[in-house]
């Protein structure tokens, strides 16, 4: 009875005395397993064969992590079924496993216990525990109507030339562009629309309000006043129109004369091929234009802009606007000879700056290793691996089109990639910064030359 009841404590989570990170990255890892088995289902294919392991496992991954790096073409290789796995696996992967686990927990009227709050914190990167239920309720409903009124536009507009197939796509993209995940069932991404007004602006204001943040989107809604917004939402919204202009203008001068890119566009198509091109790789993995036919200097930027990434509690990935923002008032202090970090006349706290660059530096780290061990065993040019990696570790999706062709050893380090990226943040960074330890002991202090 005894080693009956033992063995039965090991299938209870609740028996294993986890962290809250240990739980949501176990959590995520279950999801990716559960989709793997799924699209390796020959129902999930249109040709009735299903999908090697480790192809399963990128895709489950990708969609997960909401990239849209993908090793097989999304709307011709898999079946209505296979396609209808990815979205929930997108979905489910941008709103967060307990987001997910609340929303069932609401419709089944359980009562949310005081574990699974403190778990919705961290996940969440919410300051406290307190009305971190009724934000989790907001995201819920917020994600469907955003979702809701991008897909009834794209559906409409695409249903003139696609009939009631439009419509599907229509829904099924506005998911994948409001999740950031990148995601398409065209084969070509949305490059046959690079001058598309509506496509373009729709699918890059679901990218961007995704990839803002959910409390910024709530702040904005409930103060619509600049003096009334917090620091937070403020330091966001400046960063992201900075980097949404600045994008725009780069690629646009950089691409303007390639006739592989912009060269044969008129100035609108220009103009909007160059702003959506600045959107995507804030982590959503859309192109209108063909990636790999990039200059070496654009790509170069634009994995810049990868590895920035959206916003903190957001469906998009990198290591965030706001450590961008954190650094450079940092850096700006110490050159003006400031003692303190300031941002629109507030103090920065020295934790915050600490976790800043921890976060750039583990980001880093991740990037330059697997950059390394990838150029072992691909055959690509280097700016192209590091292109990809940045992109599975942003959860951006953007390819130069090498992804299908990686080796085995490849698409793992892309899967390990796209998961610390998508966990890492909230797992192991969170728990370094968050948890204040200090020590019993205080040494005296020492001085190193800088610089």
């Amino acid at each position: 009875m005894i080693v009956h009841t033992r063995f039965a404590n090991l299938f209870d989570i609740s028996q294993w005395k986890l962290t809250p990170y240990q739980i949501l990255a176990l959590g995520f890892a279950g999801l990716i397993v559960a989709g793997a088995l799924l699209l390796m289902t020959p129902v999930a294919s249109t040709t009735g064969q299903g999908l090697s392991f480790i192809d399963a496992l990128f895709t489950a991954t990708s969609a997960v992590c909401v990239t849209g790096l993908v090793v097989v073409d999304t709307g011709t290789y898999f079946s209505i079924f296979g396609q209808m796995v990815i979205i929930v696996l997108i979905q489910a992967g941008a709103l967060g496993i307990m987001t997910m686990a609340t929303l069932m927990a609401l419709i089944m009227r359980r009562k949310i216990q005081l574990r699974e709050r403190l778990i919705m914190q961290e996940a969440l990167n919410h300051m406290t525990v307190s009305g971190v239920v009724r934000l989790t309720q907001y995201i819920i409903f917020a994600t469907f109507l955003l979702e809701f009124i991008g897909g009834t536009i794209l559906a409409i507009h695409w249903y003139s030339d696609l009939g009631s197939t439009g419509i599907y796509y229509g829904y099924w993209h506005a998911v994948s562009a409001f999740c950031n995940a990148g995601f398409d069932l065209f084969g070509s991404s949305l490059t046959s629309y690079v001058d598309d007004v509506t496509v373009n602006l729709t699918v890059t204001s679901l990218i961007i309000l995704g990839g803002l943040g959910f409390t910024v989107i709530f702040d904005v809604w409930n103060n619509r006043r600049w003096k009334k917004l917090s620091l937070h939402t403020k330091l966001v919204l400046i960063t992201t129109f900075v980097l949404l202009i600045f994008g725009t203008v780069v690629i646009l001068l950089l691409e303007m004369n390639n006739p592989n890119i912009l060269g044969e566009l008129s100035w609108k198509g220009k103009i909007l091929a160059s702003y959506f091109q600045s959107v995507a790789p804030r982590t959503a993995g859309y192109n209108t234009v063909d990636i790999g036919k990039m200059q070496d200097a654009t790509l170069f930027f634009t994995i810049i802009l990868m590895f920035i990434g959206a916003s903190p509690a957001s469906t998009g990935g990198g290591v965030k606007t706001t450590t961008l923002g954190v650094m450079i008032a940092a850096i700006w202090a110490l050159i003006t000879g400031k003692h303190d970090a300031e941002i629109f006349r507030r103090r920065i706290n020295q934790n915050i700056i600490y976790k800043a660059f921890t976060v750039f530096f583990i980001a880093a780290t991740l990037v330059i290793i697997v950059t390394m061990m990838m150029s072992i065993s691909e055959e690509f040019s280097f700016l192209r691996i590091l292109f990809e990696v940045v992109s599975a570790f942003g959860t951006v999706g953007l390819s130069t089109g090498i992804t299908s062709s990686l080796t085995v050893h490849g698409k793992l380090w892309l899967i390990i990639t796209m998961f610390a990226g998508r966990i890492g943040p909230v797992t192991f960074v969170l728990a370094l910064a968050l948890r204040s330890r200090k020590g019993a002991i205080h040494y005296p202090e020492g001085k190193i030359n800088i610089g």
